[in-house]
């Protein structure tokens, strides 16, 4: 009996020995192989946070910017003729398929009232994003500050920081001593803006229109940018994926169209908020050549080429839509017209169920006050107001929204933690939804 004791210690001892030198080596493993520093801290994102949470298909989905509206018939179906083409379905050209780059400066070079080279001053990328991260990674540097106005899409800061630069931050508040009724009432404060720059400022980020509020950009505002930015030398990259979404009473201006602007500006624009094709993920930068060249050597050596079907389909729609232009079947106004009617709908419901919309001018968002619902959330773990409002709105209403403080800095949190973000590029259906539940909201 005391020979089996002694073994089976002798055995006990040998596992976990060899537990514990597992559990060491494993440890140096995982200790050699953590996250590079480029990455550090930007591990959370509100997209992972909340789109998990709002897939429940009893919840009534307000929140990602996508639409649900179907996207123009002949688009769909300049994308099915292109994949039947045997040659659309192999590699085209890395820095954007011929058709679809040529169609662009067609496009831009109207707007912009400049012959734009479709090869050399136009990169096709990966949506938006694509077009962002080719920017930083192609002309910031390591030191170098990017000037974001918040509220501000929520990979700006990211981006920035995995570029080595530092994120300097400047909101955009409502003006003094008025209620905000529109996102028109919110504004940059110019010796604020202008003490921003300094000799690290290497560009200056801007959303127009803006998401989350929906502010359009007035030709003074942007000329105020502008001057700053020639004053110190200073690039602008300028984010106008929602460019064609502007309503009644609005134009949108691109800042490089501005004197002096079109040799120190990158625009970005965007397929999928272009023609409501999100899924898509194909976008684009527009700007001079000496700064193009340098986000093209970044898409050579990182994504090299977008899908050729897609692009060849988002240039036959380009190419319809141009030749529309001014026209009431343009899908660039078009799109407009059809979400002004649920914008105005939106604000309608959101008033009636005692919260405080403040209108968009641009885009599909709509952010809203919810100060005067008086919701106590103090029993709920200690964040932001607006997570916690948007986290017990999805579990007590079944509406899902995006917090607003996700588009902002750690100085601005209580600036903004009362207002919630609103998606409003939706079937009707889906608004019908929404408003029953809002009318239903302080009922028992």
């Amino acid at each position: 009996m005391n020979i089996v004791r002694q073994c089976l210690s002798r055995l006990l001892s040998s596992v976990h020995l060899k537990s514990r030198r597992g559990f060491s080596t494993c440890h140096q493993i995982m200790s050699r192989h953590t996250h590079s520093k480029r990455i550090q801290g930007l591990d959370k994102n509100v997209w992972v946070a909340f789109t998990s949470v709002a897939a429940d298909p009893s919840v009534v989905n307000l929140g990602q910017g996508y639409p649900d509206i179907p996207p123009p018939s002949y688009i769909k179906e300049a994308l099915a003729k292109a994949t039947s083409v045997d040659k659309l379905n192999q590699y085209t050209r890395g820095f954007g398929h011929p058709s679809l780059v040529k169609a662009l400066s067609q496009v831009y070079g109207k707007v912009c009232d400049r012959a734009i080279d479709p090869l050399k001053e136009i990169l096709v990328t990966v949506g938006g994003y694509g077009s962002l991260f080719s920017t930083m990674q192609g002309l910031v540097d390591e030191g170098d500050e990017v000037i974001i106005i918040e509220p501000f899409f929520d990979c700006y800061v990211p981006m920035v920081r995995m570029a080595g630069a530092k994120p300097v931050l400047i909101p955009l508040r409502p003006k003094s001593g008025q209620k905000t009724v529109t996102s028109a009432d919110w504004i940059l404060d110019p010796d604020e803006l202008a003490s921003k720059f300094s000799s690290k400022t290497k560009a200056i980020l801007i959303n127009n229109p803006n998401n989350p509020i929906g502010k359009v950009f007035t030709r003074d505002e942007l000329q105020m940018i502008a001057d700053l930015c020639i004053k110190h030398d200073t690039l602008c990259f300028s984010d106008e994926v929602y460019e064609w979404m502007t309503y009644k009473g609005q134009q949108h201006i691109k800042i490089a169209t501005l004197p002096g602007m079109w040799d120190r500006t990158v625009t970005v624009g965007s397929a999928g908020k272009t023609f409501s094709v999100t899924g898509w993920k194909l976008g684009w930068s527009v700007g001079p050549e000496h700064l193009i060249k340098h986000l093209q050597t970044v898409m050579q050596n990182t994504l090299y080429t977008c899908p050729t079907p897609l692009q060849e389909a988002v240039a036959q729609g380009l190419l319809r839509d141009f030749a529309l232009m001014g026209q009431p079947d343009c899908y660039f106004s078009s799109l407009a017209e059809e979400l002004e009617g649920k914008r105005d709908r939106m604000a309608a419901i959101l008033k009636e169920a005692g919260m405080s919309p403040v209108i968009p001018d641009g885009g599909y968002f709509m952010i809203v006050d919810v100060t005067a619902l008086n919701q106590d959330l103090s029993h709920m773990e200690d964040e932001a107001y607006d997570y916690k409002f948007v986290k017990w709105m999805i579990k007590e209403k079944k509406l899902a929204t995006i917090p607003v403080t996700a588009f902002v800095g750690d100085e601005s949190q209580k600036d903004f933690e009362k207002y919630i973000r609103f998606c409003f590029i939706k079937q009707d259906s889906t608004l019908d939804a929404a408003e029953k539940i809002l009318k239903q909201w302080n009922k028992v």
